[in-house]
């Protein structure tokens, strides 16, 4: 297990930084523009359409697998798992056709704003990219196939060819014609879905070209998805929502968000997921076992390690916002408005930065604990109060009142889910867990200061120069003052350390 997830761990890190080199290709090439936005839109079509049912998948499939497997033996499982494919067949083909008759009024409804060439071209991206839905069906259902049968290396492996086929699409579109941008997107699917197949052929998967929609195990796993699928489809209309006020505030402002956004998320990917991922088998093993006392205190030392590390990430995000910005994607067709755009939702998404990493780690206690339902209703609940936000803000901050509205949804929904696990599990030891974020902010304030300091001085020299020589020197300064401050959750990992050293 540890080895598994330590694997996942490097290789989530790994996609994350060419995930990234994805956005500022499309930065590069295309800044923030209306065929960047018409772009982003022709992607999120096929993607959200599909999310409702992908998420379904991966969340049911495993355990019914699993459960056909064991009573009723491996052939009706794999005809179980071929009959599930050919449905998801059947419904990729019922999108598609409803996609191209209606691709202009869908468009219009991720992007109310567009009009002109700007909505032609993102229809003429859209009709290309719907094919793409095929292949995503495809892989959701080999990915879980995969994972059920004890291979998580490949699926995670995924976003590597998807990534460059996009990438690759991206280039040749600037000298030969944009639609090449929509055809990399179908290729990246297709490349995701020929990497799973030999790997779940040697598992032993044969299709069968069955279809039964009225078999027991299709209409078991229908009533399992369905709270899945509500709680999926509430998080896509809050996307949504975003896209389609950012495409009426500003040309180049889906692609703004998206930036900052990718951006934010890189961040928060590498230090939140390593630390949700190694304490989730922990505590589920913990809760199994009803120790609530050791499931309390590992959550606890989790939610310190978390604000340790996004703390001060936040903090530099906010005071360097711009030169992060100007850094990552200040070249080629990223001008000076496109710049702007970014860099202030880049400050408002830092915001929130805490509330996306502690809300991972607490639903993670929920889920542990089986309880599935309190995480979709704070999540519902939140993307409501981050929608009414979104009209009110936006109306005042523009592209960076969506941000705002994110964040402060992000730290409600976190809010919500200290409250609804205290009644659950009782004490929490809220009291340290303040006294060590206190004793994080001050750390990260003085941190922040003395980086400002040293940006303002090698500005003058270097603007590139001076704001990884900030960084560094911030960085030396916040884990001497976390150090010296004695902060739980730097003693826990001191102490982990000296005992592994010992040990050897």
């Amino acid at each position: 297990m540890k080895k598994t997830a330590i694997l996942l761990m490097i290789l989530t890190i790994v996609s994350k930084f060419v995930g990234f080199g994805r956005e500022i290709t499309l930065s590069y090439f295309y800044g923030a523009s209306a065929i960047s936005d018409a772009y982003l839109i022709s992607l999120t079509i096929p993607q959200t359409i599909f999310a409702f049912i992908g998420a379904a998948i991966a969340t049911c499939f495993v355990p019914m697998y699993s459960g056909i497997k064991k009573n009723q033996g491996p052939r009706q499982a794999n005809r179980f798992t071929s009959n599930l494919t050919n449905i998801t067949l059947v419904l990729c083909t019922g999108f598609f056709i409803f996609g191209m008759i209606f691709t202009a009024p869908v468009v219009r409804m991720f992007a109310s704003g567009f009009e002109g060439d700007t909505l032609a071209l993102a229809v003429r991206f859209s009709r290309v990219t719907l094919f793409g839905i095929y292949f995503s069906g495809l892989t959701y259902v080999f990915t879980a196939y995969l994972q059920v049968n004890n291979n998580f290396g490949i699926p995670a492996l995924t976003g590597f060819p998807f990534n460059f086929a996009i990438i690759i699409s991206i280039v040749l579109s600037s000298s030969v014609d944009t639609i090449f941008l929509s055809y990399g997107v179908v290729l990246a699917m297709i490349l995701q879905l020929l990497l799973l197949v030999p790997f779940v052929k040697d598992v032993g998967y044969k299709h069968k070209f069955n279809l039964n929609i009225k078999d027991e195990n299709i209409k078991k796993i229908l009533y399992l998805a369905m709270p899945v699928i509500l709680g999926s489809s509430v998080n896509q209309i809050n996307k949504l929502v975003d896209r389609t006020l950012a495409s009426r505030l500003a040309v180049g402002g889906i692609s703004a968000l998206n930036y900052a956004s990718r951006l934010n998320g890189f961040v928060f990917g590498i230090f939140v997921v390593s630390i949700s991922t190694a304490m989730y088998p922990m505590i589920s093993k913990m809760a199994a076992e009803n120790n609530m006392d050791g499931l309390k205190k590992s959550l606890g030392e989790a939610i310190s390690g978390t604000n340790l590390l996004v703390v001060p990430a936040a903090v530099g995000s906010m005071l360097f916002a711009q030169p992060i910005v100007e850094l990552l994607f200040g070249r080629g067709s990223f001008d000076g408005q496109a710049l702007k755009m970014t860099s202030t939702a880049l400050f408002f998404y830092s915001i929130g930065m805490i509330g996306y990493g502690l809300r991972e780690v607490l639903t993670r206690a929920f889920y542990s604990l089986q309880d599935t339902k309190t995480p979709k209703i704070n999540a519902a609940i939140s993307v409501v109060v981050n929608i009414v936000l979104n009209f009110v803000l936006s109306a005042f901050l523009g592209i960076g009142g969506l941000a705002l509205a994110t964040s402060i949804s992000a730290l409600f929904c976190t809010g919500l889910l200290f409250i609804s696990l205290r009644k659950k599990v009782g004490y929490l030891g809220l009291k340290n867990i303040g006294e060590s974020f206190a004793k994080i902010c001050i750390a990260s304030g003085v941190m922040g200061v003395v980086a400002r300091v040293v940006y303002a001085i090698l500005n003058d020299f270097s603007a590139s120069v001076a704001l990884v020589a900030a960084i560094g020197v911030g960085a030396v300064v916040y884990f001497v003052l976390v150090f010296l401050l004695r902060i739980d959750a730097v003693d826990s990992i001191t102490s982990g350390v000296k005992r592994r050293l010992r040990a050897r």
